[in-house]
């Protein structure tokens, strides 16, 4: 069948219009938000950028070329090092030293250490003048230490003692308060004498945990409760107890 020559000249002229049509309908459905975003598209980037954020995070939260762990256990109660607790040791606290000058390790690890001529064996240490106490096993590795607030008068003579008594509540004299896990292993002028928390009087501790490591009681020895637990469980009767200056 022939086609007229304005026919022909029609076509094209539709076929152009059909197709600025399907252009214009592309761009307005892409502006609405109907057309599905591609892999090339806003999707790519939003999870590119994702993973860029995911892998600065992570690499954040590594510990510091040079980071090291001291071999000396403490606990949380001296605030100076991150801590990390050891479920093989019946809750041992280990310190870990991160992002620390070696000055301020060597510092830390020195006052961690157990003194010298402060007996050998299983123990309990208490430095009257650190206001320190270790809790030390058998192979002579430092289990635990920590600071304490031990009696405000010089009440105990350097020397080796034995734990003779404990009660997981008890109360204090003069009116002082309560404390839990006691544990007796000499007796002063007015009382025993022995490990335990901090106390309450009036529902309030009468002290913070921030002030141990200052003598502060009228003959015993205060702990920050986690550190009272780990001496309970650590001493039973019969434990010796090391009292150096």
């Amino acid at each position: 069948m022939a086609v007229s020559p304005a026919t022909q000249l029609r076509v094209p002229r539709l076929v152009a219009a059909t197709s600025a049509s399907m252009v214009t309908l592309v761009a307005v459905m892409g502006g609405l938000g109907w057309l599905p975003e591609t892999a090339s598209g806003p999707t790519a980037t939003r999870s590119s950028a994702s993973s860029e954020s995911g892998a600065a995070l992570t690499s954040s939260t590594h510990e510091p070329a040079g980071g090291a762990t001291d071999p000396v256990v403490g606990s949380a109660t001296d605030g100076a090092a991150d801590a990390t607790t050891d479920p093989a040791t019946s809750g041992v606290t280990s310190t870990r030293f991160t992002g620390q000058s070696e000055r301020t390790r060597l510092r830390l690890a020195g006052e961690r250490a157990v003194p010298p001529d402060s007996g050998d064996g299983r123990r309990v240490v208490f430095a009257q003048g650190a206001q320190r106490v270790w809790l030390v096993g058998e192979n002579g590795k430092v289990r635990r230490t920590y600071l304490v607030s031990g009696s405000v008068e010089d009440n105990l003579d350097p020397g080796s003692y034995e734990v003779y008594s404990r009660s997981e509540d008890a109360f204090g004299i003069n009116d002082s308060g309560t404390m839990k896990f006691m544990v007796r292993f000499t007796t002063g002028d007015h009382a025993a004498i022995g490990f335990h928390d901090l106390p309450i009087k009036n529902d309030r501790l009468v002290q913070t945990k921030a002030q141990l490591g200052t003598p502060r009681s009228h003959g015993c020895i205060r702990q920050w409760r986690p550190d009272a637990k780990a001496l309970w469980a650590f001493a039973p009767l019969g434990t010796d107890v090391e009292v150096v200056a």
